[in-house]
């Protein structure tokens, strides 16, 4: 009886797939139309907009068994599959492969789009610069660790402007060819033996801990290594063919780090979108106090503020600022007017959506 119930079953499932690939190929028929009157208008292809559009409505309408991240995860092949038809896109990111900004870069576009790894940040920044890929993929700060310079330094001399953000929860797992009791060696990148401090005196304390420039760099050696394991992701050890000994072995639960998509493009309006800016004062008593009352009277929500040298001038410095709204909004194109008599410089980022 049970056998004849699970025929049963599969047979609706059977059924059910034939119409999903069906509606499937519908739904990409009328993206790919879509993506015809988008080259006719000269509009990009990729819309931070309208995707975070359908990732809210999936958030809305989504009734389970599936989980929100499934749905998400599913969408994200789809439409990547669907971009790719309408023209063929390529995404620069700061490599090597199986990096966090590899993973932070598949987590956006999906496994469909053409990746190019750079070997540094300024090398991501060139590679869109100069058409040769059409987005680039930066790290731009870590909740344990703080912002990435580089990419600050870079976003205030760059033309480019930032597109859309990935937030990307990290995970660092141990991996080895060998038992943890045979390890005598340990390959990572020195800030991820800093977020592993705990994990690493309890389980693996006496052994001999050697930093290298990734954690792509960490898993390929530990896989050639005899008694040798990685701290890495776990496309890493796909990759590298290494076994995953233990998993999520970071010391705090909370680390995630942002990043930026750049692109020669400005984004359009989505309605949850937040705009990034940057700005150094005039050197008077007060300036950044009354740059700061401009927000606090345009009643603009600031939701990240951080200083840097400018490195042009002794003890000048840049103050990157996040808030939120569309620089289409009128409160905030107001506001940045104002800023912009007061300031020595300004310059704006970029607006673009919120993650959701």
């Amino acid at each position: 009886m049970d056998r004849m119930n699970i025929s049963k079953l599969r047979k609706e499932i059977d059924r059910l797939d034939e119409k999903l690939i069906t509606l499937l190929n519908q739904r990409t028929q009328l993206a790919v139309d879509i993506g015809k009157f988008k080259k006719d208008l000269n509009q990009s292809v990729y819309t931070p907009a309208r995707e975070q559009q359908i990732y809210l409505k999936l958030k809305k309408i989504n009734k389970g068994p599936l989980s929100v991240s499934a749905l998400m995860d599913i969408y994200r092949e789809i439409m990547s599959a669907a971009i790719m038809l309408q023209k063929p896109m390529k995404v620069a990111y700061l490599g090597p492969q199986a990096t966090f900004t590899h993973l932070g870069a598949l987590k956006k576009f999906g496994s469909q789009i053409e990746y190019i790894s750079a070997d540094t940040i300024s090398d991501v920044f060139s590679e869109v610069e100069r058409g040769r890929c059409d987005y680039g993929v930066v790290p731009v700060e870590n909740s344990l660790e703080g912002a990435v310079n580089h990419t600050l330094d870079m976003l205030v001399d760059s033309d480019l402007k930032i597109y859309s953000e990935i937030l990307l929860n990290i995970s660092h797992n141990l991996l080895a060819n060998c038992a943890i009791g045979e390890i005598k060696k340990v390959y990572s990148h020195p800030q991820v033996f800093g977020q592993c401090r705990l994990w690493l005196k309890n389980n693996l304390s006496k052994r001999e801990f050697i930093e290298v420039s990734s954690t792509t760099k960490a898993a390929e050696m530990a896989a050639k290594q005899k008694n040798s394991a990685a701290i890495a992701s776990n496309l890493a050890a796909q990759i590298y063919q290494i076994k995953i000994l233990a998993q999520a072995i970071e010391d705090s639960p909370h680390n995630v780090t942002r990043f930026l998509v750049i692109s020669k493009n400005t984004a359009e309006a989505s309605g949850g979108d937040k705009t990034s800016i940057v700005f150094s004062v005039k050197d008077k008593v007060g300036a950044l106090q009354d740059i700061l009352l401009i927000f606090k009277s345009s009643d603009i929500n600031l939701t990240k503020i951080e200083s840097r040298p400018s490195k042009r001038k002794v003890w000048d410095y840049y103050f990157f600022v996040d808030m939120q709204g569309h620089i289409s909004n009128p409160q905030i194109s107001k506001a940045i007017s104002s800023l912009d008599k007061k300031c020595r410089f300004l310059k704006i980022l970029g607006s673009y959506p919120q993650t959701v």
